[in-house]
């Protein structure tokens, strides 16, 4: 895979997920969120969209930018906290249940899609 490809794979889960977020907001409430924890207002809902907005330009700007090496390090480095996010607000303080493994496999993808475009760019 050349680094462009990979690219757009980053770019495919931003966009995949993120879209999902901005274009049906309440769904992903409904569908990750523990009850006892689900908001019941729409101030909720437009926060989910505009987090799926803000994954979305995230997305635009994997897709259109010239990654080197140290982009997909860097990238790859940042996604990591989101790992201990995941865990704890599944496991320590359960706000999401077992669909937010779709978050924690998006961040897998996005550290193994970082790591081939760290080896496959130049020196």
């Amino acid at each position: 895979m050349t680094p462009r490809t990979i690219q757009s794979g980053i770019a495919a889960v931003f966009f995949v997920l993120g879209g999902w977020c901005l274009a049906a907001p309440q769904s992903v409430i409904d569908l990750t969120v523990r009850p006892a924890f689900r908001p019941d207002d729409e101030i909720s809902t437009l926060l989910v969209a505009c987090f799926g907005a803000q994954a979305c330009i995230a997305g635009l700007f994997a897709a259109f930018s010239t990654f080197t090496r140290a982009t997909f390090l860097a990238y790859g480095i940042a996604v990591l906290p989101f790992f201990v996010f995941d865990w704890y607000f599944y496991a320590v303080k359960p706000v999401f249940n077992e669909f937010l493994v779709l978050d924690a496999v998006g961040n897998v993808v996005f550290v193994v899609l970082c790591w081939l475009g760290w080896r496959a760019s130049p020196a």
